[in-house]
C-alpha cells in the first residue's frame, strides 16, 4: 500500500532505487534542497517548476557564500529583489 506521508510515490520511483534523502540529509539546507527538486523534478507534473525551485535554492547558496556577512546573517529580502526574483519573471 502506497504511504504518502513517508514514501510518497514520487520519492520512491528514482530508477536508482535510492531515495533523495539518503543524500540530501548529508548535505547543508540550500543545497539538500537544490538536489531534491533536481532529483526529483521528472517525477512529478512540472519539471520546470522543480527546476525553478532548485535555482532558487542554489541562487540562495551562491548569496550566502559570495555576500558580505557570507556564512552569517545575509540579507535574503534583498538578494531576492535584486537577482533571484528577477531570474523567476517576477
Amino acid at each position: 500500500m502506497q504511504d504518502p506521508v513517508n514514501h510518497p510515490k514520487h520519492y520512491t520511483e528514482h530508477p536508482s532505487g535510492i531515495e533523495c534523502i539518503q543524500i540530501t540529509e548529508h548535505m547543508g539546507f540550500n543545497l539538500g534542497n537544490a538536489l531534491k527538486y533536481i532529483w526529483r523534478c521528472d517525477l512529478k507534473l512540472d519539471a520546470v517548476e522543480d527546476l525553478r525551485k532548485a535555482r532558487w535554492y542554489i541562487d540562495r547558496e551562491i548569496a550566502k557564500r559570495t555576500k558580505p556577512g557570507a556564512f552569517g546573517i545575509v540579507d535574503y529580502a534583498s538578494y531576492n529583489e535584486t537577482y533571484a526574483d528577477k531570474e523567476c519573471g517576477k
